[in-house]
């Protein structure tokens, strides 16, 4: 039992080390990484510890640890490159959006709520002229998290 509780301590701690830290290895082009790994040995671990604690054989603890183990491993894999390959983080371009000045923007800066579903709150904006609060605006150029805006032409 000992070596169940060993191996799984050390996929714990290298889970979340991976976690905390990143991936800082990736086996077979990343068909392995440090979380999956990780995981892996800790359900490892605790699948043998759990059918040992029952009263079976080691004989049926060892190969049922590595069925769980390799399959946490693949649901781990599969799980994070679903998360790489979302639409969260990537840039998106608001040229064009409208929307209306909540901290008065001259050259350097102030704020603007943009209507665009992907703004929850307000943004750093800054203009060629001075525009008073309240008044809606279009994003003509995007600056990293800064917009540059003009009022919306009437």
């Amino acid at each position: 039992m000992l070596v169940f509780i060993v191996i799984g301590l050390l996929g714990l701690a290298l889970a979340v080390t991976s976690l905390v830290l990143g991936d800082f290895f990736d086996l077979a082009d990343g068909a392995v990484s440090g979380t999956s790994l990780g995981a892996g040995a800790l359900l490892f671990g605790a699948t043998g510890t759990v059918i040992l604690s029952a009263g079976l054989e080691p004989w049926v603890a060892y190969p049922a640890g590595v069925v769980v183990g390799l399959l946490v491993i693949v649901l781990v894999n599969v799980l994070i490159k679903r998360l790489r390959a979302g639409d969260d983080g990537a840039p998106v371009s608001l040229v064009g959006t409208q929307g209306s000045v909540t901290s008065d923007v001259d050259t350097a800066h102030g704020e603007v709520s943009l209507d665009a579903t992907s703004e929850l709150e307000t943004r750093l904006a800054f203009a060629d002229e001075p525009i008073p609060q309240g008044t809606r605006v279009v994003v003509v150029e995007q600056h990293g998290a800064r917009v540059k805006v003009e009022p919306v032409p009437r």
